[in-house]
Parts: C-alpha cells; structure tokens; sequence
C-alpha cells in the first residue's frame, strides 16, 4: 500500500466517523458531525446540538429559536478538545459555513474535509484558501444543491 493510499483510507475513516457522529445530534432537519484528527489520531468529536444544561426537547422543531441557540459540529469539536490543536485537520460532514470557518481558522487547523456540498457557503472557501487552509478540492460523497440552515 502506497503511502498516498494509506493517507486515503484514514480520511475516508475519519469522515465515514463524522458521519457516525452526525447520527447523535436530536436536531430533526439538519444533523452534523466532526472530528478533528492529527494524524492516525482522534483529538475531538462533535456534533450540533444545544449547550449542555439546555434541554433538548420540543423546541428543536422551531426554527428561530433552534437557529439562535445550535452550537455547530466543527465548534462543539474545536471547544471539547482541550489540547492544542493547530496543525490538525477537520473532517465533518457538511461544508463549514463562514462563522465556523473563521473560528476553524483561527483554531490553528490546516486542512479541512468534509462530505455534502453545499452551495450557500460559497464565502467560507476564499476564506478558507486565502488564510491558506488545505480543502479538499472534491468533495467525496454527496452533492447537496439546497440550503443547509443550521
């Protein structure tokens, strides 16, 4: 096995666990895994999701106030590693919107994977490629062509 295709089968493992992750989020229109890896390693998982002490209840079917209270995957991934993690890559299933993008690159994090498409964070790649984050180039699995509202 080539090194090329060693580097390949993790990232298709660390995005295949993103999408394990995904399956824990209680929001019932959009759900959203990450996991931030060095290496062969797992740093940190997240998912979107309400801030602990909030209860997860009804409420998650309204829109507004879900919207305004959602912590994204890629933040509830960055918030529970507790280490440094400049230098690791983020893999997540849908593409970063601009917020999380900014926070994702303020975090130190150089490379960023992830598996739906989407076509309304198209801002969130220049701000990607001009603080020089590594993106993966083709997304991997699923197009999305609707807007993903987290």
């Amino acid at each position: 096995m080539t090194s090329a295709t060693h580097k390949h089968k993790w990232h298709e493992r660390f995005l295949a666990l993103a999408e394990v992750v995904s399956t824990w989020s209680k929001d019932p229109s959009t759900k959203v895994g990450a996991v931030i890896a060095h290496g062969n390693g797992i740093i940190s998982l997240g998912y979107n999701g309400l801030p602990s002490g909030i209860a997860d209840d009804g409420r998650l079917q309204e829109c507004a106030w879900k919207h305004a209270r959602v912590i994204h995957a890629e933040i509830n991934a960055i918030l529970h590693a507790h280490v440094n993690i400049a230098g690791a890559t983020l893999y997540c299933t849908h593409k970063p919107c601009l917020p999380c993008a900014s926070i994702i690159i303020q975090s130190g994090i150089t490379s960023v994977y992830w598996i739906v498409e989407t076509d309304n964070f198209e801002c969130s790649i220049s701000h990607f490629e001009e603080a020089r984050v590594y993106i993966n180039p083709n997304p991997l699995v699923k197009v999305q062509t609707e807007a993903v509202v987290l």
